[in-house]
């Protein structure tokens, strides 16, 4: 089967479409306008993270951003963690989040990594557990206060699950 979109490296006059992206994923998962409103400025991409992480989108046939995924790099270089990792609705169950996750573990292995952490979504859990990465806690939510999130974790010299 022929892949429908490309991976490529995002871009700062992308920003706008990734946090619209962002928006429309996680409120896929059936989350209400009250609690996408508490989730809305930690959603927001910012040109740092483009500038400065390492920041990928799938765009589609028509050039509109289908996906995107970012790894940023611990100050002890030898650690990574997913930061942002979203699929629009339509193109969820298309592999787009396996393609990025391809994407994001060849960066991880160039750059010499052995760990990648990561605070899930809770609908996300399953997702990441077939990409490898188990559950390790809870950690705080950066948006909900009282809210816990998976915390989660990729040993990456234990293998990848993914293809």
């Amino acid at each position: 089967m022929t892949r429908q979109f490309t991976i490529r490296k995002a871009e700062p006059a992308d920003r706008d479409a990734l946090s619209d992206l962002c928006m429309r994923s996680k409120q896929s998962n059936g989350y209400d306008d009250a609690f996408m409103a508490l989730c809305a400025d930690e959603l927001r991409v910012r040109d740092s993270w483009i500038e400065d992480d390492d920041f990928w989108l799938a765009e589609g046939p028509d050039g509109k951003p289908v996906g995107c995924i970012r790894l940023s790099t611990g100050a002890d270089r030898v650690s990574g963690e997913l930061e942002t990792c979203f699929v629009d609705p339509q193109w969820q169950g298309k592999r787009v989040g396996q393609g990025l996750f391809d994407v994001l573990l060849k960066r991880a292995r160039e750059l010499q990594l052995t760990r990648i952490g990561l605070d899930a979504d809770p609908f996300a859990e399953p997702f990441y557990a077939r990409m490898g990465f188990q559950t390790t806690g809870r950690t705080p939510s950066g948006s909900i206060p009282g809210r816990t999130l998976p915390r989660m974790e990729l040993i990456l010299d234990a293998g990848y699950a993914g293809t």
